[in-house]
């Protein structure tokens, strides 16, 4: 397994109960950080990865998502946490973080992956599960090996209730829509789960089309390929200026106020929006799952559930299956998987179009 961001910690949760000894070479180390969040069905979880690992995962979770059969919002950081805490304590499955994949590779019998300080993984199936600039799918779909930039940033950041003073504090999601702008605000609980008044949290999702120029000028894009995302330090200080006076302009309380809490803390990220629609998902031994596979855009909200999806697809189709049979099981994860993730993305593409006036 090339990756263990979501995808990857899913996948190898439902390969590893599937009955296969899983690897997982990831190139970060195991702690990692998102102002992201994302709608989780607790139920999906629990069926995929079964009793014993849900019980790990979901006490990680928001204590609303943890009791609601609905999917509400947890943290991309929670999440991650909860699954690879539910990887590290399963015998069927070793993390190496701190591995960066160089190479892959395959032949009649067998794939392999190469790590930078040469150490070389042999199994009996591969899965890229290494995001938006997979280096597995360049190996898979070496034709179109790249997500394409879809014309716009996605600004991110989380407020705490206890910095943004009296506000009237929101129910449920927010979609706001000013001058070629888009928000999404949703309502977080405190990070222990609990709801606890004066606790509570306000995240934030900032639709962008007009700071393309920025992303160009710092290397974050280059011609239509992303490159990487925008951390604090890499946000000019003028951005920083002028986000807080768009925060004022475009949106109303409690989201400008959060938006600008976070912005005064320096606690804002940025995510270049990229899209990819697969061809295909499957080489010989290779196969892909989550960004890696499909790239839609995060308006589609269907993302997460998609990645789970793939998890649970591949884990099903690799059951019970001996080693000279991976090649044929994994065509049928790409018939089970592959129009469902064509669908997704050009879902979110006539939003990006219209949205980037492209």
């Amino acid at each position: 397994m090339v990756g263990a961001s979501l995808a990857g910690l899913m996948t190898s949760l439902a390969l590893a109960r599937a009955g296969w000894q899983v690897t997982v070479l990831e190139r970060a180390g195991a702690r990692r950080s998102s102002s992201a969040a994302l709608a989780v069905d607790p139920p999906d979880l629990v069926r995929l990865l079964g009793q014993e690992a849900s019980a790990t995962v979901l006490p990680h979770l928001a204590h609303d998502a943890a009791d609601v059969s609905g999917g509400l919002p947890v943290t991309w950081q929670a999440l991650h946490s909860g699954l690879q805490a539910a990887a590290a304590e399963h015998s069927g499955i070793r993390l190496h973080h701190h591995s960066p994949v160089v190479e892959v590779g395959q032949d009649a019998r067998q794939a392999w992956a190469a790590t930078n300080t040469g150490a070389v993984h042999v199994g009996d199936l591969l899965v890229g599960a290494d995001g938006y600039r997979s280096l597995v799918r360049a190996a898979v779909a070496p034709d179109r090996p790249d997500a394409r930039f879809a014309g716009y940033v996605l600004w991110l950041g989380v407020a705490d209730e206890q910095g943004l003073g009296s506000v009237r504090w929101p129910t449920g999601l927010d979609i706001r829509s000013s001058g070629g702008h888009l928000l999404l605000g949703y309502p977080l609980p405190a990070p222990d789960g609990l709801p606890t008044v004066g606790s509570r949290r306000l995240g934030w999702a900032w639709y962008d089309a007009s700071r393309n120029g920025l992303l160009r000028r710092i290397g974050a894009v280059e011609g239509s390929v992303v490159q990487h995302s925008l951390r604090e330090t890499d946000i000019p200080e003028e951005t920083y200026a002028e986000l807080a006076a768009g925060a004022r302009q475009h949106w109303p309380a409690p989201w400008s106020t959060a938006i600008i809490d976070s912005i005064e803390r320096r606690a804002v990220t940025a995510t270049p929006i990229s899209e990819y629609l697969p061809d295909r998902l499957v080489a010989g031994r290779l196969v892909l799952v989550g960004d890696a596979a499909h790239v839609p855009t995060p308006m589609t909200g269907s993302g997460f559930a998609a990645s789970l999806a793939d998890a649970e697809a591949l884990g099903r189709a690799t059951a019970a299956t001996d080693a000279h049979e991976v090649p044929v099981a994994l065509l049928e994860y790409e018939q089970d998987r592959l129009q469902p993730a064509r669908s997704l993305v050009k879902s979110g593409q006539s939003f990006s179009r219209s949205f980037a006036g492209r």
